[in-house]
């Protein structure tokens, strides 16, 4: 089963324009809606740390991303402690939910 119309507008809530092939795919892969989010979150975060934080040309100019590679971060760890919020006001081990599959 794919995102529910309302699951693919709280994914780009939380992570702006994103192809619904893709968290179609990754939704029935993980089976939860946060662990889609982080999964992007984290691979944007990978992508940019991957590449120099800050590039300098001599007098001209410098750009940085170490402050969205930040804001990555807090963003995912947000949404990590909502998640275990959400699960500790249900007093159950945090376990993600999953869709019941049709047979």
């Amino acid at each position: 089963m794919g995102l529910s119309e309302s699951d693919f507008a709280y994914l780009r809530s939380q992570l702006g324009t994103v192809d619904r092939a893709d968290l179609d795919q990754r939704y029935a892969r993980l089976g939860d809606l946060t662990a889609v989010a982080l999964e992007v979150l984290r691979e944007r975060k990978s992508a940019l740390v991957a590449d120099p934080l800050t590039v300098t040309v001599q007098g001209v100019a410098t750009v940085s991303t170490a402050e969205n590679v930040r804001a990555l971060e807090r963003q995912i760890a947000d949404l990590a402690a909502a998640a275990s919020a959400e699960a500790g006001a249900r007093g159950s081990l945090p376990v993600p939910l999953q869709r019941r599959r049709s047979r």
